[in-house]
């Protein structure tokens, strides 16, 4: 149903988690490119592997931590951070590290420093330079994979990355994750090749059974237009409101993920969303779980729409906005 749904992938390797996703795919990046380094993006959060936790965003920048003790120098150094939508940046790692860059990893749209799209450009122009320094693109769709569209971003904006990655969405919740990719890519993972990863709970049963179902429901006509629809509802009324009560406000949404920051914006890049209020963010969250609406409690995790979420839960949601909106 993944190699269906995705129209980059071949062949898909189950794991434990997006975590382990992550860290399948990095040794398969280094593994067929026979290098070592890595690209990322300052912000982008690809769980908790050491090589991933630099300028790592999500629970790292909420809690202040620039970077985790216990992280080797070593992984450190093998790891670059570029600038999300600057493909300058991308460029000048690959020309000071030509022939040592295994590939990128984004976020197809990010959703760890708070709700960051991508420009097309930016998407087309990494695509085009991984082919150009024969460098694999991999897109981290742990959480815009089956959210923002069936086939996940890469679908949504048309681009073809060599490898993937996916988290708990195609296990309807459960704990589950994959990575997947082009199969000239993914045959060097063993038995079929002599990269080595395995884990005894991958593709548990458990967790397939409900990742099927769930996938049987998104594909049901019109639940992408459901989705959108909602999403846009709470979005646009959350920033009306915000607007309306004097607050420096900008956000948006694709499909069922959303975010919004307390600033003007744009926000194109994790230096932009830093310079948002999260102090008042905090202020916000706190009225709106005393009011019985309980939203991811930092200004750097996007938000997320349910199908089970109805009419009512958006009204609530916005009158009780309103009010803390005014109250702060």
């Amino acid at each position: 149903m993944v190699i269906d749904a995705v129209p980059s992938v071949d062949m898909v390797r189950f794991t434990n988690s997006g975590t382990e996703a992550c860290m399948g795919v990095l040794r398969l990046m280094r593994a067929y490119t026979k290098r070592e380094k890595v690209i990322k993006f300052e912000g982008c959060y690809h769980g908790h592997a050491d090589s991933f936790l630099v300028a790592a965003g999500s629970g790292v920048i909420t809690l202040g931590l620039p970077d985790s003790p216990g992280v080797t120098k070593g992984a450190a150094d093998s790891t670059l951070v570029a600038k999300y939508n600057d493909l300058a940046s991308v460029e000048a790692l690959f020309e000071a590290n030509k022939e040592e860059i295994s590939g990128v990893i984004l976020e197809g749209v990010v959703g760890n420093s708070g709700f960051i799209v991508p420009d097309q450009e930016f998407l087309e122009g990494l695509r085009a330079m991984c082919t150009k320094y024969g460098a694999l693109l991999v897109f981290d769709e742990v959480m815009t994979g089956f959210r923002i569209s069936y086939g996940g971003a890469q679908k949504h904006f048309g681009i073809t990355p060599d490898l993937s990655t996916f988290g708990k969405v195609i296990g309807g919740g459960l704990p589950v994750g994959a990575y997947a990719g082009k199969r000239e890519i993914m045959e060097h993972v063993a038995p079929a090749g002599s990269m080595y990863q395995a884990g005894t709970l991958s593709g548990n049963p458990l967790a397939m059974r409900a990742g099927i179902e769930t996938m049987k429901i998104l594909q049901q006509p019109g639940t992408y237009e459901q989705l959108t629809e909602k999403t846009e509802r709470l979005i646009n009324g959350l920033l009306e409101a915000g607007k309306a009560a004097g607050h420096a406000m900008c956000g948006g949404s694709i499909s069922g993920m959303f975010g919004f920051f307390f600033c003007e914006g744009p926000v194109k890049s994790f230096a932009d969303a830093t310079a948002s209020d999260t102090e008042k963010f905090a202020r916000w969250h706190r009225g709106m779980l005393e009011r019985g609406v309980y939203l991811a409690p930092s200004q750097y995790e996007a938000g997320f729409m349910s199908l089970a979420h109805t009419d009512e839960d958006i009204d609530k949601t916005l009158a009780a906005a309103k009010e803390v909106f005014a109250e702060i």
